[in-house]
Parts: C-alpha cells; sequence; structure tokens
C-alpha cells in the first residue's frame, strides 16, 4: 500500500499550499505514511497526474493509492467529515 499525493512546490495560489498543508497533516495525524510526488518538477509528472485522475485540467493535491485515484481535497475532507478517510484511501 502506497498513498501518493501529488503536490506541487511551486505555485501562487494560497489555496492550493493550505488545501495540500491541510492534507499532509490529517495524514500524519492519522499516522498514514505517504509519498509526495511535486508535479513542479515537470510537465511530465503532471499530465501522469491529470491522465491517471480523469481529469485534464486537475490542480494538486490529489491522492492515491498506488496508481488507483481516490479523488482530490474536496472529496478528500469529506471524508474527513464523514470519518471515512480509510475507505477514501483503499485501506480499509
Amino acid at each position: 500500500m502506497s498513498i501518493k499525493l501529488y503536490y506541487t512546490t511551486v505555485t501562487a495560489s494560497r489555496e492550493v499550499k493550505s488545501q495540500q498543508a491541510e492534507v499532509m497533516r490529517i495524514l500524519e495525524s492519522k499516522s498514514i505514511r505517504y509519498e509526495l510526488i511535486d508535479i513542479s518538477v515537470g510537465g511530465a509528472i503532471r499530465d501522469e497526474m491529470r491522465s491517471k485522475s480523469g481529469n485534464p485540467t486537475a490542480i494538486p493535491p490529489q491522492i492515491f493509492n498506488e496508481d488507483q485515484y481516490c479523488g482530490n481535497y474536496e472529496m478528500f475532507t469529506e471524508a474527513v467529515e464523514a470519518d471515512t478517510v480509510e475507505q477514501f484511501l483503499k485501506i480499509a
């Protein structure tokens, strides 16, 4: 099992930075290990994230379990509120 969090280190958007930080904080608080994949290192990685998520305009953060798409920030926060994060991440 490998949770992958696609994120970016290069963004002018405070909203994106805040969302990424919140996802990381929640995963860490639940002791869920994850791998960070920085899409700002190259367009190919961004394109891979968008292809895997099935959304040609997807922006970070996007969350996967291995290559299986879990969802975006909004879907993640809904899972947090419903206390179904493990199911959302496909680790339950």
